[in-house]
């Protein structure tokens, strides 16, 4: 009798002890109470602002305190190192752009591994560039712009923020898949080089919409075609590059990143979440004001995604000899 009872108390107890096993693996169970969410550019920044409306979305989702801090410096490097080197639970978090892969691919020394130094969780948003000239050219089409180069070549002149940025990295891949000569003008910084493409004393500059919208408006800069592979929704006026440039893409994405380690679960568990977040109104808007939408990735298929990306401009810095300051 007694030989029984102990049986019984065992298979409780063992009853008991189910739910918590069950517990300590559920991601859920393992979210941080205090998330950081890591800008590796200045405030204000485009990045920056979409951080600063996901994070009070992804606060009241998972029950947490979510903050946005600014790490900036070294084109994305001090911040996305910061988060390499950060705890492997989520409690910090890299927002990041496509310049996290150009930085990689220009830098001489980088402190991490941007393909084992991370845990990809989402993609926010994609979208294409623009390019654009200065309304002082005749240049009205991708077809315009190819003949022009070779009419003249390394006669048309570009502006980038500086070397090894996606401007100048976008523009050199144009160059050789449109088989043209066009010359590099680097910059400190985007702002300049806009207003000198506005004043005629560049040709021409890839960049986003949100940064030439201001000189398109006034009618100094035009508008001729989209980097991406196929026609932008978002943009269903303008041709694409890739047209007259066979194979060239250079779409532009908002991904978030947590350090490699991090548990799988906990990671499945994010991408959810960023996923819906992305397809709310506020996110929606605020990536359509620069022309990306919604992109939802699993883990699997953003590292994928990385690893292309990285060899692209891997490539093309490697041909260029592209070495950032």
């Amino acid at each position: 009798m007694r030989k029984t009872l102990i049986q019984i108390g065992l298979a409780v107890a063992g009853l008991c002890v189910v739910p918590v096993a069950f517990g300590q693996t559920d991601a859920e169970a393992k979210i941080p109470a205090l998330m950081k969410i890591v800008v590796p550019f200045s405030a204000g920044a485009s990045n920056d602002n979409i951080a600063r409306v996901i994070a009070p979305l992804l606060s009241k989702r998972l029950r947490n305190t979510v903050i946005v801090e600014n790490k900036p410096g070294a084109a994305g490097v001090i911040g996305s190192d910061y988060v390499a080197k950060s705890p492997k639970d989520a409690s910090v978090l890299l927002l990041t752009s496509s310049t996290f892969l150009t930085a990689a691919a220009t830098q001489a020394r980088l402190p991490y591994d941007p393909l084992t130094a991370f845990a990809p969780v989402a993609m926010v948003g994609q979208g294409p560039l623009l390019l654009a000239v200065s309304a002082m050219t005749s240049i009205k089409s991708p077809q315009d712009l190819v003949s022009a180069a070779r009419a003249k070549p390394g006669a048309l002149t570009y502006g980038s923020s500086g070397l090894g940025s996606i401007a100048h990295m976008a523009s050199e891949m144009l160059s050789d898949s449109a088989r043209i000569q066009l010359t590099h003008v680097p910059y400190k910084g985007a702002a300049n080089a806009l207003l000198d493409m506005a004043g005629g004393q560049i040709d021409m500059m890839i960049s986003n919409y949100s940064s030439l919208l201001p000189q398109i408006k006034a009618g100094r800069v035009r508008a001729v075609a989209v980097t991406s592979r196929l026609p932008s929704a978002s943009f269903p006026d303008l041709p694409t590059m890739a047209g007259v440039a066979p194979g060239f893409v250079a779409d532009i994405w908002i991904s978030i990143l947590a350090p490699a380690g991090t548990p799988a679960p906990l990671v499945q568990r994010l991408n959810r979440e960023f996923n819906e977040i992305a397809a709310t109104p506020e996110v929606r808007a605020l990536l359509e004001s620069d022309g990306a939408l919604p992109t939802p990735l699993s883990p699997a298929e953003l590292a994928q995604r990385i690893k292309e990306d990285l060899s692209s401009w891997k490539k093309i810095a490697t041909e260029k000899k592209i070495i950032a300051e």
